[in-house]
């Protein structure tokens, strides 16, 4: 049967070959292209928006917020985001106006020639001295602030060992190997509406998104083969299809905005900056016994999903780890730098690279081994997190034997360091271990109630879900979860367009979900469909290929009251279920240059079931090595105004397939009731462990401590 088998990818054959068609791939009859007239003030009243008298407008559309014919606001948790800049710009790089012409180089000529006269206003781009100054954002610049306390009776012990630690990390691009990208297309005779098509994760973000911009609902939205998100593509997507509708709708033209890398550098979200401050108290022995953590995030200029990602981060402030008392505290400040948003792990990743260097400090003053350390202290069955939540079928012994294990092979260094080994080298291992919430926080998804569908007609299902592809993977485990349920072959079943003119909203492709939860509904919807007809297996294919009449069945998500939440209080069942893992790097570090050098990543994870073991495989290795290049490559530099300086991929480095070392994937199955078959979600928590695992391997080779990400040559030598 097909789960727990890696069948090919569905969309393997297309992309091979080349007949995918990504955003900028498609250009109906008549298209011109869009470009965007952004801010060169990070603070400013804008005083006039005029056209150079000495450049040719003939055949250029411009657009300003007095076009908009419906609300000037990006419409997500807040409504303080605008589409387009109307007297006031908060952060560099925001849109201002947009211009439409018949050829992108025409189009990026007129956007230079387009005039923004500005009175220039003060800005702070330092979340520290932002939170309670000069407000942009309510009264102190605070978009969101949480506190978490659970107090129980601290173990008596003659002696306690108070450890306090500040931990940082910087800003960190998703760089999806496609940047953003969308094809508005006018009304015709083909169609009648108003069609979006392009780059995204959540059709629907974008559906609801549009219908506050334009004041209608006469359009609809369809996801093309995507060239990966990370979370990049969760909400600004949104931004670049209200700007290409309002130059569509203008010009009455097809209109492609696609931005080029600079530009997507420069102004889209990235993940938050981060500063974390714990104290902590144990005993001789190094049992925890008080935790005090407190988080504070960079905003930016603007809301977007800034108050679940602080959400996430603070419910991770304790890492895998029990302690008698814990007291949390975080917030999200807005400065005047552009914008943050969603990134694989949301928050968690900030937090845990925090505890686990705080775990490596308390082990280094009393002496402990680290792994001894994180034994004595990690969640076991019947411990309780800090917002009360009572955890069952925990992984955290699991992982860590399994990585352990694995980790007892001989390390073969790569080809291209090993000659580089001499007396100016050092080698070091390092040990992580983390959990990750799967799926929204709390109550959300009976917030969201996601659906799916599944019709029957000529012998084949198809599956309709408005749960995105975008390299992860779901067009291939739906039809698997359908065949294994049904007990039919997988050449029956066939995955719709996700196209909110046809498809359900399942919720937003985000928060480790997609399988697990939307795979469920996928699960019971199928079933309902086998109930429906009265069969399964070759009985169920004969009742198909004798349908005469389509046949269709849908499944809303629907909360069992099974993990109580309280919103307010932050007390309660945080999360449906926890993945846990274990990351262990071996490197070698130059002492003369500071070059970091991978040699071996091991990964346990606990995935619940591997419905797919190679597309798990691969998720997880391309998050971890994606945590690799955060560790000690990939840092942001901005400039006086709060502008990405580094906006190229020759100065903002990435790894390639050459710095990716040997990695050992251990898939651990510890099976979640209410998922699929037992999976959980683990598209974000290989992004949680590995930078943590690289800065102790960093230390045992070189004695240098370093915490903050990234720890790039220069940090690794300490200058």
């Amino acid at each position: 049967m097909p789960i727990g088998h890696s069948i090919p990818r569905a969309d393997g054959p297309s992309k091979v070959t080349g007949a995918a068609l990504y955003a900028d791939d498609i250009r109906p009859e008549g298209t011109w292209y869009g470009a965007t007239v952004r801010s060169e003030r990070a603070h400013a009243r804008i005083l006039g928006i005029t056209k150079d008298p000495a450049f040719d407008w003939t055949d250029v559309v411009l657009v300003t917020a007095a076009d908009i014919p419906g609300e000037n606001v990006l419409a997500l948790i807040t409504d303080d985001q605008p589409v387009l800049c109307d007297g006031l710009t908060r952060h560099v790089t925001e849109p201002i106006a947009l211009v439409a012409a018949p050829t992108r180089d025409r189009a990026l000529a007129a956007a230079k020639a387009v005039r923004v006269a500005y009175e220039d206003l003060p800005f702070n781009l330092d979340p520290e001295v932002a939170e309670g100054g000069a407000p942009i954002f309510g009264t102190d610049n605070v978009f969101k602030r949480i506190t978490i306390s659970r107090d129980g009776p601290v173990r008596g012990t003659t002696h306690r060992h108070v450890h306090q630690g500040v931990y940082t990390t910087g800003l960190h691009e998703q760089l999806y190997i496609e940047p953003q990208g969308i094809l508005a297309i006018p009304p015709n005779a083909a169609d009648p509406q108003l069609t979006i098509v392009g780059s995204m994760q959540c059709p629907y973000y974008i559906d609801k998104a549009l219908k506050r911009v334009l004041g209608h609902h006469d359009y609809h939205v369809v996801q093309a083969t995507t060239g990966g998100g990370f979370g990049g593509k969760e909400e600004y997507p949104s931004m670049v299809a209200a700007h290409a509708a309002l130059l569509s709708l203008k010009s009455g033209r097809p209109i492609k905005l696609i931005y080029r890398r600079d530009e997507d550098l420069r102004a889209t979200t990235k993940r938050h900056p981060g500063r974390v401050r714990i104290t902590s108290t144990c005993d001789d022995d190094g049992f925890l016994l008080d935790w005090r953590a407190d988080l504070l995030f960079d905003g930016g200029a603007y809301n977007t999903l800034s108050p679940v990602v602080v959400s996430r981060g603070v419910l991770h402030l304790t890492g895998p780890y029990r302690a008698d008392r814990v007291h949390l505290t975080g917030r999200v400040v807005a400065t005047n730098t552009p914008p943050n948003g969603a990134f694989r792990g949301f928050g968690a990743p900030q937090a845990q690279f925090a505890v686990e260097r705080h775990m490596d400090r308390i082990a280094r003053e009393l002496g402990i081994d680290p792994v001894m350390l994180r034994r004595k202290n990690m969640f076991r069955d019947g411990d309780l997190t800090a917002s009360g939540q009572t955890l069952v079928d925990t992984g955290a012994a699991a992982v860590l034997d399994a990585a352990i294990d694995a980790a007892a092979a001989p390390v073969i260094p790569p080809a291209t360091t090993a000659g580089a080994r001499g007396a100016r080298t050092r080698l070091g291992q390092g040990v992580a271990l983390v959990f990750h919430g799967c799926g929204f926080t709390g109550n959300g998804e009976a917030a969201i109630r996601g659906q799916v569908t599944i019709e029957a007609h000529k012998g084949i299902l198809t599956v309709l879900t408005g749960s995105t592809d975008i390299g992860q993977g779901t067009d291939t485990i739906f039809p698997q979860i359908v065949a294994q349920e049904l007990g039919i072959p997988l050449d029956r079943i066939r995955m719709a367009p996700h196209d909110t003119a046809r498809v359900p909203d399942s919720g937003p492709t985000v928060a480790s979900r997609t399988a697990m939860v939307v795979g469920g509904v996928t699960q019971i919807a199928a079933r309902k469909l086998g109930e429906a007809l009265g069969s399964s297996g070759d009985a169920l294919l004969a009742a198909l290929d004798g349908l005469q009449e389509p046949l269709s069945v849908t499944h809303q998500y629907t909360d069992d009251g099974s993990h109580p939440w309280n919103p307010e209080t932050y007390q309660g069942d945080a999360y449906p279920a926890y993945g846990w893992m274990c990351a262990i790097v071996d490197l070698a570090v130059d002492l003369d240059t500071g070059e970091v050098r991978y040699h071996r990543l091991v990964t346990a994870t606990d995935v619940g079931k591997a419905l797919n073991p190679v597309l798990a495989t691969g998720q997880i290795e391309g998050g971890a090595l994606q945590a690799l290049g955060w560790a000690t490559a990939e840092e942001v530099v901005l400039d006086s105004r709060g502008c990405m300086r580094n906006d190229r991929l020759t100065n903002y480095i990435i790894p390639t397939t050459t710095d990716s070392p040997e990695m050992i994937t251990r898939l651990v199955e510890i099976p979640y009731a209410a998922g699929p078959f037992g999976a959980k979600g683990i598209g974000e928590i290989p992004m949680d462990a590995p930078a943590a695992a690289v800065a102790q391997a960093i230390e045992r080779a070189t004695g240098r401590i370093l915490d903050h990400l990234p720890m790039t040559p220069e940090r690794v030598l300490g200058r």
